[in-house]
């Protein structure tokens, strides 16, 4: 008996410590967020000339930086490049449209069929009324090991950091060119970050969401300039409404190979599928409702 509760002693004592030493390795690791044009294939947005950007704009760059990134140089120098990137891209549009992906954070539009048909459908309603638009994808995360660590430790505290990272982006774009509009979009828990950095934009009349299929466990705080969509229309979203007999039964139909239509959108994370998970500007209300709020918040015809 003595031995046995020694063995587990040992094997307690080995769990705590990886879990001690998986949680400094996180708290150590630093990665600033890239956001790229849309149809770049995530190559980050650079500026060579800083001759045509103000001083003050400069300014406030590193001086967001510093607070964000001031003991990691590296991560600080990426920062301010693409702040005032950023700024360079923007300063003659009247709306920059933010994508934040789903699963863990790192995927590109490009890989997400829905939103990149609802991205050509809010790129068109602007145009049609005469705005001009910026397009651009905010990968939160790296595809690694580490990554997924540090996207699990947001995912828990609610996107402290990484939603802090986003709304100075946002911010800084505001401050500087005034008459800009910023719409943050939100696919699955890409809503949740959206949520957070809303809320701490409360004040800021500039910044929108759009978010879509938020997870079933997180409850939109923030709805003043946001509109959230929970059913595509077309079959209730699982994922959303928490319906797990869904989840499991349309997983089990695609793992024997016997999936129905349903099954073949709505991915979490590879593995399960969560019918109805899934929003398509074709999708009569998906479509109907985003042109509404657009149309209700930016006088668009």
């Amino acid at each position: 008996m003595a031995s046995k509760i020694r063995r587990l002693g040992i094997v307690i004592a080995l769990g705590l410590v990886l879990v001690l030493g998986m949680v400094v390795l996180v708290a150590s690791y630093s990665e600033s967020a890239v956001t790229c044009e849309i149809g770049t294939e995530g190559l980050p947005l650079t500026l060579a000339d800083l001759s045509a950007v103000p001083q003050s704009v400069i300014d406030d760059a590193t001086r967001l930086a510093t607070e964000l990134f001031g003991d990691y140089p590296e991560e600080y120098d990426d920062f301010v490049n693409q702040l005032l990137a950023l700024y360079s891209e923007a300063q003659d549009k009247d709306f920059v449209v933010v994508f934040n992906p789903g699963g863990w954070g790192w995927n590109l539009v490009e890989a997400s069929p829905g939103w990149w048909s609802i991205f050509d459908g809010i790129e068109s309603e602007l145009e049609s009324s005469g705005y001009t638009s910026l397009m651009l994808n905010h990968q939160r995360a790296v595809d690694s090991f580490l990554g997924c660590l540090d996207e699990a430790g947001e995912m828990i505290t609610g996107y402290q950091s990484k939603a802090k990272d986003l709304a100075c982006r946002a911010e800084f774009l505001t401050t500087h060119i005034p008459d800009l509009k910023v719409i943050l979009a939100g696919e699955s828990t890409g809503a949740v970050i959206t949520d957070s950095v809303m809320n701490l934009m409360a004040d800021n009349p500039q910044v929108y969401s759009i978010q879509t299929g938020p997870p079933f466990w997180h409850q939109t705080t923030m709805l003043d300039r946001t509109l959230v969509l929970t059913d595509n229309g077309i079959i209730p979203d699982s994922f959303s409404r928490g319906d797990i007999p869904a989840m499991i039964g349309g997983s089990i139909r695609a793992l024997f190979g016997i999936s129905q239509p349903e099954d073949e959108t709505g991915e979490i994370l590879y593995y399960v599928r969560a019918p109805g998970h899934d929003y398509w500007w074709q999708y009569p209300q998906v479509c109907s409702q985003i042109t509404n709020f657009l149309r209700q918040n930016f006088a668009i015809e």
